[in-house]
């Protein structure tokens, strides 16, 4: 088991080098920087309760079940974060590309993934066309937490498992 489950180590830091060094481009360095924020408190919260607010029919409804799974989403994210300590790649990884403000609590699993899916799942169901296009972009937030050295492709993995849970859970409770 030892073996396996180191094995899936070295293919996991063998996919976020691929990402966060050989995908190395100044515009994408750009566009990874600005993306990234998309899935931070600041944009998800203000969104979801902008859309609860002042939206009208669907739109609220959506707005409300994003509220509630961002709420209900990061709960068990805190707990991961709490109970299982992993340090963030750029700290473990020699020579990994970070930028401006590295952060310094725990990697797993990431918040931002958790939060771009807890908002999008639920605007999906709202106005499928729209979520063909956000879709793909909260994709992106999650690569972006690995292109930035702050992620491993399992933080993100599972911050999308729980983002996607919890709105799926928010959307069914009020259908």
């Amino acid at each position: 088991m030892k073996r396996f489950v180191s094995w899936l180590q070295q293919q996991e830091n063998r996919m976020f080098l691929w990402i966060n060094k050989r995908m190395r481009r100044t515009y994408l360095d750009r566009f990874f920087n600005m993306i990234t924020h998309l899935g931070g408190a600041t944009f998800t919260v203000t969104a979801a309760l902008c859309l609860s607010l002042f939206g009208h029919d669907s739109w609220r409804l959506a707005g409300m079940q994003s509220c509630i799974a961002l709420a209900v989403s990061h709960v068990p994210v805190a707990l991961f974060k709490k109970n299982y300590p992993r340090l963030r790649p750029y700290l473990v990884l020699k020579d990994t590309n970070t930028y401006k403000n590295p952060l310094t609590d725990h990697s797993f699993p990431s918040g931002h993934t958790t939060a771009i899916f807890s908002i999008t799942i639920p605007l999906f169901y709202a106005n499928a066309w729209l979520g063909t296009v956000l879709l793909p972009v909260a994709s992106l937030v999650g690569i972006s937490r690995m292109y930035l050295g702050l992620h491993y492709p399992s933080d993100c993995l599972v911050g999308c498992i729980i983002g996607t849970a919890a709105a799926f859970g928010a959307v069914v409770l009020f259908t």
